[in-house]
């Protein structure tokens, strides 16, 4: 439980902040304890108390960053947050590459392992699955179909294998036969198509859309094989005849993936996805940050940890130029803000069309403030690399991926370019699963983690309630990766979670 009697009723989190967080609710008439300063309004928990009389016009500060500027004169004591706050333009100094340096790796005798499963390609899994993966939405129903017909009964015979998955989605036609969409399309399934989690896959398509699955092979070097079989409806005969041919098919390749066992394997072989979302207040203050040690522990162990969500580091995006291992890693980061402002733009939208209600309700005010809490995340070490959606990733370290934040889509693409296992921050309380890759929940605070305890994996909740350290914090979250990645059911598995959460990122017309 909380120790709620010795815990700070509000939380500065830098000296130059010209607020503060409120921990709990806040009354009017509510002295902070050195602050010098006493509410003169209800603060909600989780939201911002001026500290000092802030000027019309002049930045708001948190994290010793601008979060947005005044739209009045706010004085000292009151509530800050949308009534009094808004988005301005202002510039960002990227200073490529100021803030590398050198990343503290382990010895080697010091490196951690985890029991994995050894592809033939050299790639390690964290699950064991079969997937049935569709070209487009005509094929949905067919590839459930075939999933569903096998029963718990007759996976009783298969107890490596973790299950049958139906990825199905609703793109693949009607759509541009290039352009940025179809790429990003064909990227997420080959990198499904290869992805180490899976012992086999069954491509479905209906025969006659745009995403020709000859199409995919060709451009990515596929090769039909034992463990990687194609068919369409109409060469099948339609729906009940291709349900009983994929249907034998799979049951071929089930033995064999039968045959698939954990072996001890380096950390270096884990790739993270992280992510936030129903996100509040405390997301940047405990368990985002919290995360970001633990992602700077597996970089140090030789492993990847893989950052996405493009419109939630906007604001934020020039302190991680600022780490950049080259200026032309920087520049990349640069080039797909640029992108989404003009994305976002011309589809009549803005980028501070995030926080969503509900962060608001937790507390967060403008996108800087959510993108300095989501970027958290990330850690400190360099940053290695900057990828398009679903790309494959080839760099060690820590790694950006652009996407959008709506996290079912940003986290298909996560994993579609390599990861092989997945962090997700949350304070309102997401739930979330995922096939192939294993979804491990951090509640950000511990009211949610008690209300939600069947869906939330660790409290980071305690880093303000009990005094635990970041640092401490996010070495339970990397033990946590260990045991999951070797093995160990995570919340969401445990409910069965993660057939319905495959959104590849549409982008462009549908015709």
């Amino acid at each position: 439980m909380a120790d709620t009697t010795t815990a700070p009723i509000a939380v500065r989190l830098n000296a130059s902040d010209n607020v503060i967080t409120a921990r709990v609710d806040l009354m009017p008439g509510t002295d902070l304890p050195g602050e010098s300063v006493t509410t003169t309004q209800h603060v909600p928990s989780g939201h911002k108390v001026a500290t000092r009389v802030i000027k019309a016009g002049e930045a708001i500060r948190k994290y010793d960053q601008i979060i947005g500027f005044a739209t009045g004169e706010i004085g000292v004591g009151e509530h800050v947050h949308v009534h009094n706050v808004e988005m301005q333009d202002f510039s960002r100094d990227y200073e490529f590459c100021v803030d590398a340096k050198p990343t503290a790796y382990f010895n080697d005798s010091d490196r951690v392992t985890f029991e994995g499963f050894k592809r033939k390609n050299g790639r390690i899994g964290t699950r064991n699955y079969i997937g049935v993966l569709t070209s487009v939405n005509c094929s949905a129903t067919a590839a459930k179909y075939i999933a569903e017909s096998f029963t718990p009964d007759i996976m009783k015979a298969f107890p490596n294998v973790d299950g049958v998955v139906a990825l199905t989605h609703s793109t693949g036609c009607g759509m541009a036969g290039d352009g940025d969409g179809f790429e990003n399309l064909q990227r997420t399934l080959w990198g499904m198509a290869r992805h180490p989690n899976f012992a086999g896959i069954l491509m479905v398509g209906l025969g006659c859309e745009v995403n020709q699955i000859d199409f995919l092979l060709e451009a990515y070097g596929l090769e039909r094989g034992p463990a990687f079989q194609t068919m369409t409806i109409q060469d099948t005969g339609g729906l009940r005849k291709t349900v009983d041919k994929g249907h034998a098919i799979i049951k071929e390749m089930l033995p064999t993936a039968n045959l698939a066992l954990r072996s001890t394997c380096p950390a270096s072989e884990l790739t993270l996805a992280l992510q936030c979302g129903g996100s509040d207040a405390y997301s940047g203050i405990t368990a985002n940050p919290a995360l970001g040690e633990a992602a700077n522990l597996l970089v140090r162990h030789g492993g990847t940890a893989v950052l996405a969500e493009t419109p939630e580091i906007y604001g934020a995006e020039h302190l991680l130029t600022r780490r950049a291992v080259s200026r032309e890693v920087g520049e990349k980061l640069v080039e797909r803000i640029k992108w989404w402002e003009d994305y976002t733009a011309r589809n009549k939208g803005e980028m501070n069309n995030n926080p969503s209600p509900g962060n608001k309700a937790g507390g967060l005010t403008t996108i800087l403030e959510k993108s300095l809490g989501a970027a958290a995340k990330g850690g400190t070490t360099n940053l290695a690399g900057v990828y398009k959606y679903a790309e494959h990733i080839d760099a060690k370290g820590f790694v950006f991926m652009d996407s959008p934040g709506y996290d079912p889509c940003s986290i298909t693409g996560e994993v579609a370019s390599g990861s092989n296992i997945v962090a997700f921050t949350t304070g309102r309380g997401s739930v979330y699963g995922c096939k192939p890759a294993p979804s491990m929940k951090l509640a950000t605070n511990t009211a949610m983690y008690n209300r939600m305890s069947d869906d939330m994996d660790i409290n980071c909740g305690a880093v303000l309630d009990e005094g635990i350290s970041l640092e401490d914090m996010g070495q339970r979250i990397f033990d946590r990766l260990l045991e999951v990645a070797s093995g160990s059911p995570t919340k969401s598995e445990a409910q069965g979670m993660g057939d319905n959460e495959f959104i590849p990122w549409a982008i462009g017309a549908t015709m």
